[in-house]
């Protein structure tokens, strides 16, 4: 069973054939139940055997990105795979690089070129509509505005030109971006000290960007100006503000000429460019076919060559040696697989697989699935379990949901969250390709969710709260029998009704009322049958909390002593169990002497003041109550348990501490003879039972390590004697050399140790090493630190379970203000059909404030106190969560397809 234990793991060796490696590791990559270690640590990466083809795969991994930024650009779909395809063979990564090369390099191609041809297209966009913007300000001025010197240059003036010809006016044409228009013009009004005239139109339609495709609002202008000088600011201004110009004729003819040449350009370039985007479109729909399939073979073969890189090459070159991990249930499965995988590759020399003995630290490996993942998740968040160590997470699938709904606890909110939780369940596989971090969390939950939603429904029932309303299932226990105006014969009220405030009184048996469930009048002769008529059954409600208690005055009284009380002893068995669980890893590694000098002096600690106190709950339960005939039975003569305790702890049983709260009741003892000697002997002695155990957890450790080290160093001290004598004689001194094995395991005599069972795994609590390195100073101190902790954590954890009560109360009030303060009142709000407006709108205010509130952050609170619990008052009993994860080879992590185990 791996959830309770993590599996047992065992250090192999490995040869592998260099022809048959790489099959070999698809092979386990595809089974994914091997970890290997890293024999070339302190080499770079760069010196590793294989660095060339991880290399390469990362510059395949950079296309594929490239081609996938593309086709996500394009707006094309990308097929999902349907069959994870298998690791390609090294010539098929030949193949496969080469194809993607000049895919690459073809797509680059066409985009080089359609961006070439968008700048010339919207050059010639912008060319057209300056000129039809100039059209509308040279037309029928030919005498007036003279020469574009944008066409100065093709079109150069005479030398015998005339002073008429020089005095007429220049102008430019060209685009500027919208945005910089403002800044244009007031930039050539300074320059050109207002003898510059300039006009700009915004151009109504947006151009598109020719390298980002993005819409651009760009402006068309023409500015005329006289002179050489003011020709040479216009013309750097406008470089300045990146403004484009154009060349525009100055007469009508050629304007038209130029505009019918243009627009034939334009023609066929959008011809081209249509042709270019169809061909670019083929190409990318080609490429979404199989990008998934090339993603996956390339990542399969990154992590073949990595895994590869980890091995370290014998002397001969022709062998690689690895070092892994394997759960003993799984060797068979590898030993067939690196079978398989040496028979594909068609080598000679079979895969070689030997265990190596060590003392090194296994990993820790748990088999979960989809249900269990979650939990353990929780678990590890906290550490790693140590191997072998016993796992929280089996125990938190019970306990966790179960904290959490003692908290959360109302009925209707918890079906909110349970129909949540189940519509993620049920589907799961549309879910999981969602991507998102925060909605990937709550999936990844969506089973603790789930049972923290049913076990909220059944603390709902037992605190009989939903939506703050109780439900009367079975019949109160209670009923309201008193009269109106005082009169026999008038009319009874049973329930609420406009009656004042009194108190039910218990031992009144309401059986012999005629009619107990509705109001009604009641024939009675005389009085006296009116006062047998009485309020309570005799017998409780028979599931959960009576629902009498939701229109009850001291129902908050009533609720906190309940649920404080109840969180004490469900505090108790909750630590306590984690002690017990303790007793199993002792039991386990076989550490029997830690079972009497840290189990025994923990729990004769703890269960002798808190479980003495949670037995006087359960005590004061059933012995006193208000429906009890004998008067120092009633509920006002039950005894304080918190002074009890407190008395006991200090010893104080003075006269003034054992006073009864009044005359009527005879003693503060709850059990054994009025004068309390029993009770004060009994908790005497637990009080002495306690405190000898402190020191009994103090010093024992400590003691019993120098015992230890007092014997490992007298049989060292013999040995060494028996060894110089032994030098002297005539015995072979190969005989007496230690084997040394390169997995740090050191044995006499050529043997070692063979785990049969459990009696020689890996104990990380006690580590095989640590007594070496260990003084009993250190081991004092240490021991001392926690001696200290666990007895000062047995009070604060045990009132740290309080939280229970504190947010359970917490969610019942706001719960309460939610109704009352917001629905009921829209139920009173408007008469006749207005009503339903007003309902309408608090309704939706409720149920808004009831989502996001009550459920979304009061269930984020209980979640993080159960979660605290769990990590804190639980764990630290027993577990240590020092352990190492167990990762093994495996394709899903390496194609991000983990889904759960």
């Amino acid at each position: 069973m791996s959830i309770f234990r993590s599996e047992k793991m065992s250090l192999y060796q490995l040869f592998l054939q260099n022809e048959s490696a790489y099959r070999c590791m698809s092979e386990l990559g595809e089974l994914g139940c091997v970890e290997f270690r890293d024999l070339n640590s302190e080499a770079t990466a760069f010196q590793r055997t294989f660095s060339a083809e991880v290399t390469r795969c990362n510059e395949m991994e950079r296309k594929l990105r490239y081609l996938e930024g593309q086709i996500v650009k394009e707006d094309i779909k990308i097929e999902e795979l349907l069959d994870m395809p298998a690791a390609p063979l090294p010539k098929e990564m030949v193949d496969l690089e080469a194809a993607l090369d000049k895919m690459e390099s073809e797509l680059r191609e066409i985009n080089v070129n359609a961006e070439a041809l968008n700048k010339n297209f919207g050059s010639l966009t912008e060319m057209k509509l300056t000129l039809q913007n100039a059209e509308n300000y040279l037309a029928d001025r030919d005498g007036i505005f003279g020469v574009n010197e944008t066409t100065s240059a093709a079109v150069a003036p005479e030398e015998g030109m005339t002073q008429l010809n020089m005095q007429r006016f220049r102008f430019v044409t060209g685009v500027v971006s919208t945005e910089k228009a403002q800044g244009f013009e007031r930039m050539l009004w300074r320059a050109g000290r207002g003898n510059i005239y300039l006009r700009i139109s915004p151009l109504a339609e947006p151009l598109k960007d020719p390298v980002t495709g993005n819409d651009v609002h760009k402006s068309v202008f023409i500015a005329f100006y006289q002179g050489e000088q003011l020709k040479g600011r216009v013309k750097k201004i406008c470089e300045g503000y990146h403004a484009a110009l154009y060349p525009c004729p100055e007469s009508v003819g050629l304007r038209r000429e130029t505009s019918v040449g243009v627009y034939s350009r334009l023609q066929d370039l959008k011809t081209i460019l249509d042709q270019t985007k169809e061909h670019r479109h083929r190409v990318l729909v080609a490429a979404a076919k199989h990008l998934r399939t090339w993603i996956v073979k390339v990542r399969k073969i990154k992590g073949i060559f990595h895994t590869l890189n980890m091995l370290s090459v014998d002397v001969t070159s022709k062998a690689l040696v690895a070092e892994c991990w394997i759960p003993d249930v799984d060797v068979y499965k590898v030993r067939l697989a690196l079978k398989q995988g040496s028979e594909a590759s068609d080598s000679a020399f079979p895969p070689i697989l030997n265990e190596l003995p060590t003392n090194a630290k296994p990993p820790t490996y748990f088999r979960t699935n989809k249900f269990t993942h979650g939990f353990q998740a929780l678990v590890n968040a906290y550490g790693i379990a140590n191997y072998r160590e016993v796992n929280p997470g089996l125990y938190t699938i019970i306990t966790f949901p179960f904290l959490f709904a003692v908290m959360f606890g109302d009925g209707g909110h918890a079906l909110i969250v349970t129909m949540f939780a189940s519509w993620m369940c049920l589907n799961e596989e549309k879910l999981s390709k969602v991507k998102g971090e925060v909605f990937g969390i709550i999936f990844g939950g969506r089973y603790i969710i789930l049972l923290m939603g049913i076990f909220s429904i059944y603390t709902g029932f037992i605190y009989n709260d939903f939506f703050a309303k109780a439900f009367n299932i079975f019949g109160s226990a209670w009923v309201v029998n008193y009269r109106s105006e005082g009169r026999p014969g008038e009319e009874y009220l049973i329930g609420e009704g406009s009656m004042e405030s009194a108190m039910l009184v218990p031992d009144r048996h309401y059986d012999v009322c005629p009619n107990r469930t509705t109001s009604k009048a009641y024939d009675f002769d005389n009085a006296t049958d009116f006062q047998s008529c009485g309020h309570y059954r005799q017998y409780p409600y028979p599931f959960g909390v009576d629902p009498v208690w939701v229109i009850a005055e001291n129902k908050i009284v009533f609720l906190n002593s309940y649920k404080m009380k109840l969180s004490i002893i469900l505090g108790v068995f909750h630590m306590s169990f984690g002690v017990f669980l303790n007793l199993w890893n002792f039991t386990y590694f076989k550490r029997r002497v830690s079972i009497l000098l840290e189990f025994l002096p923990r729990i004769l600690f703890f269960w002798p003041l808190f479980g003495y106190m949670m037995s006087l709950m359960f005590l004061k339960w059933v012995k006193y109550g208000a429906n009890k005939e004998e008067r120092e039975l009633k509920s006002d003569c039950a005894p304080s348990i918190l002074i009890t305790f407190i008395n006991m702890m200090l010893l104080s049983y003075s006269e003034e501490k054992t006073r009864p709260p009044n005359e009527e009741c005879k003693t503060v003892f709850m059990f054994g003879d009025d004068e309390g000697v029993t009770q004060k002997t009994l908790q005497i002695a637990f009080v002495l039972i306690a405190v000898l155990s402190v020191p009994v957890l103090l010093f024992g450790t400590p003691i019993q390590f120098k015992m230890k080290m007092n014997r490992m160093n007298k049989a060292k001290n013999n040995y060494s004697h028996s060894g110089s004598l032994g030098s002297s004689g005539h015995g072979d001194p190969a005989d007496r050399e230690p084997i040394v094995n390169s997995t740090l395991h050191v044995e006499s005599g050529g043997k070692h140790d063979v785990h049969d069972g459990h009696s020689g795994d890996y104990d990380q609590n006690q580590g095989s090493n640590d007594d070496e390195h260990n003084t009993f100073g250190d081991v004092m101190i240490y021991q001392a630190i926690h001696t200290i902790e666990y007895v000062l954590e047995c009070i604060s954890h045990t009132a740290s379970y309080l939280r229970l009560w504190a947010l359970s109360l917490a969610h019942s009030q706001l719960s309460e203000v939610l109704w009352f303060m917001v629905l009921r009142i829209g139920f009173k709000a408007l008469p006749g059909y207005l009503g339903s407006i007003s309902i309408f709108l608090t309704f939706a205010f409720w149920a808004g404030a009831t989502v996001s509130i009550l459920i979304a952050m009061e269930g984020m609170s209980a979640f993080l106190h159960t979660l605290r619990l769990h990590w804190v008052e639980f764990q630290s009993k027993f577990y240590k969560g020092e352990g190492v994860k167990f990762h093994a080879f495996h394709f899903k992590r390496v194609t991000d397809d983990a889904k759960d185990d």
